[in-house]
């Protein structure tokens, strides 16, 4: 059912609009569709001037068709079967902000086989079903733009494919998740749990009332997935993606990488190997002078070491409504354009000369290398730390950099804290093992790895 007559028989964009617009469906009319109207709104005359023409609004479909029509007002078509609005011979762009993965597959898959370009924020489905999306686009000659679903308001995925075209990418590292670096920064500048501190990101409305896609890692686990997929032309699958979040942080923990000089963040790491790549999710320290160390609350940021740029940094909001729009509404603006980098240097890993999909291990976990932390309570047995340095060297862990650290809200508990050698984590995991029977029972209470980002 089709409330408006905004669509004639005939489908040239003039009988519509009379002029050449880019005739946009909207799915989904929640925080992010209603800010993509806004914008489209108050910005008209000048995203007009600088897509080439002008950018229209025409359908929606929503789950609550009276609330949608309060929001986009009388001159949106409203339909409540998607499938309508996804094969109107009067759309040309399909725009999808329902979230989820299901429908949202079917959705998309069903607009590009009908000849129409999307645009998604839809991280989930792009990292699990990107593949099969990205190349449907490619037979059907469109466009499936999805800035926004990596880091918002930073147009990251403009700047590896266009800003930095002439380089090889070497590594992209990034804060991607507001949410739990909003709750990194509770912990380390206010010393909340990790439990107080995801209670205040709720109350504040930067966690939604199930956090666990954030907290788990997992969403940062989906932009990662796709920046990979962008920086290296490769096809990265999601269950290949080593993830840990930041539930079993210990404040002190926080305290403890300040006495070295680092901070913890969970970051996004994907870097290519001689022969493989790095695509991993995880806490980890980072030095506090590096710019990712002063991503602080919930905003974004992603450092990218390119051969001839060299590094660069890009900061920006984590989330919003407007910041998420601005990103939207970018696309559609390039899709208006057409772009001139032709279509098939949109799609993430078949933008090799030969069109073939590239086949990259991802490398396990615990072959990754990396210098690690670790912190040991000796409370209880201080005669053992003449000896843990000893055993360490013995067991071939190098230990670089050791302080003792007091907890700050007792002054009887303290710990010591090492950094060690690079180390696979294979090899560290062997070796805590091996200290655990020569020491009769001894281990880390936090192993963390670090990244000093030179």
């Amino acid at each position: 059912m089709i409330h408006g007559s905004l669509f004639p028989a005939a489908s040239d964009a003039s009988d519509v609009s009379g002029d050449c617009a880019l005739r946009v469906g909207l799915i989904g009319t929640g925080v992010v569709g209603s800010g993509t109207c806004q914008v489209l709104a108050r910005n008209a005359d000048l995203i007009a001037q600088r897509a080439g023409r002008p950018i229209r609004l025409v359908m929606a479909t929503a789950r609550n068709l009276l609330k949608a029509a309060q929001v986009l007002g009388p001159d949106v078509a409203l339909v409540s079967d998607p499938l309508t609005l996804v094969r109107h011979p009067g759309i040309d762009v399909v725009v999808e902000v329902m979230g989820g993965v299901t429908l949202a597959r079917t959705l998309v898959l069903d607009a590009i086989a009908h000849g129409k370009h999307v645009v998604t924020v839809n991280k989930a489905l792009l990292a699990e079903h990107g593949s099969e999306i990205f190349a449907a686009a490619d037979a059907q000659g469109v466009i499936v733009a999805y800035e926004g679903a990596v880091a918002v308001s930073i147009p990251i995925i403009k700047a590896l494919r266009e800003g930095l075209a002439a380089n090889r990418i070497l590594e992209v590292v990034g804060i991607v998740n507001g949410t739990t670096n909003f709750i990194l920064t509770q912990m380390h500048d206010a010393g909340l749990s990790f439990e107080a501190a995801l209670r205040l990101a709720t109350e504040l409305g930067y966690a939604e009332a199930d956090p666990t896609l954030d907290v788990s890692g997992m969403d940062a686990a989906h932009k990662t997935a796709l920046l990979a997929a962008i920086a290296f032309g490769a096809d990265v699958p999601l269950d290949l993606v080593h993830v840990q979040g930041i539930g079993t942080l210990d404040p002190f923990d926080m305290v403890c990488a300040q006495a070295l000089g680092y901070r913890i963040k969970l970051l996004g790491m994907a870097r290519q190997r001689s022969n493989a790549l790095e695509v991993r999710v995880h806490p980890t320290l980072v030095p506090e002078k590096h710019l990712l160390a002063q991503v602080q609350g919930a905003m974004n940021g992603i450092w990218v070491n390119a051969d001839a740029a060299g590094p660069t940094f890009h900061y920006g909001a984590g989330a919003g409504s407007q910041t998420t729009a601005s990103a939207v509404v970018a696309d559609l603006m390039d899709v208006a354009r057409q772009g001139s980098a032709g279509l098939s240097a949109r799609v993430p890993h078949r933008s090799v000369p030969s069109g073939v999909i590239r086949s990259w291990p991802i490398l396990p976990i615990g072959q990754v290398a990396s210098r690690h932390y670790l912190r040991f309570e000796l409370t209880k047995r201080p005669e053992l730390l003449t000896r843990l340095n000893g055993w360490l060297q013995a067991l071939g862990v190098d230990v670089q950099r050791l302080a003792h650290v007091q907890h700050p809200q007792d002054g009887m508990q303290g710990a010591v804290v090492m950094l060690t050698q690079c180390l696979t984590g294979d090899v560290l995991l062997g070796a805590m093992e091996a200290l655990r029977q020569m020491s009769g029972g001894l281990e880390p209470a936090a192993m963390w790895r670090v990244e000093d980002l030179n």
